[in-house]
């Protein structure tokens, strides 16, 4: 039962669990170098332009509301309509396992908790499902 001198809980949010802005940060930034690393992400290194510090801006201001933080994103560009957004580029089942190398790359390095950490791969796998905009044969 709540009194008139409590306040409910407050909601643990994957933001929150993660770490806030810093882990975040840490998380996109650790994303777009292994972007840059990896040989095999190539084919998507090359859909961003040669600075990716925009790209790794939005991310980070988008990945922040998404897990339940502040929408920064949305303050700044509005609703992000994500996949409107990604339609100028081709992207398939390749463009999406490359995505989530990095992802699952940075994911495995900047979360400590395995509870956490799997329901993000989980969630991110979804993200980046959803965002494929070239249909291939099964």
């Amino acid at each position: 039962m709540q009194t008139e001198n409590t306040s409910p809980l407050p909601v643990v949010t994957p933001y929150l669990q993660i770490g806030g802005e810093a882990a975040v940060r840490a998380l996109v930034r650790r994303f777009y170098q292994l972007m840059d690393e990896l040989p095999e992400t190539w084919g998507i290194r090359k859909m961003h332009a040669e600075d990716l510090s925009g790209s790794e801006e939005k991310l980070f201001l988008f990945l922040t509301g998404w897990l339940g933080g502040p929408d920064l994103y949305v303050e700044r560009y509005g609703p992000p309509f994500l996949r409107a957004r990604h339609l100028p580029f081709s992207i398939g089942v390749s463009e999406r396992d490359q995505w989530m190398t990095c992802m699952s790359q940075a994911l495995d390095e900047i979360v400590t908790e395995e509870a956490l950490r799997t329901r993000l791969h989980e969630s991110f796998a979804n993200l980046a499902n959803h965002m494929r905009n070239r249909s291939e044969p099964a």
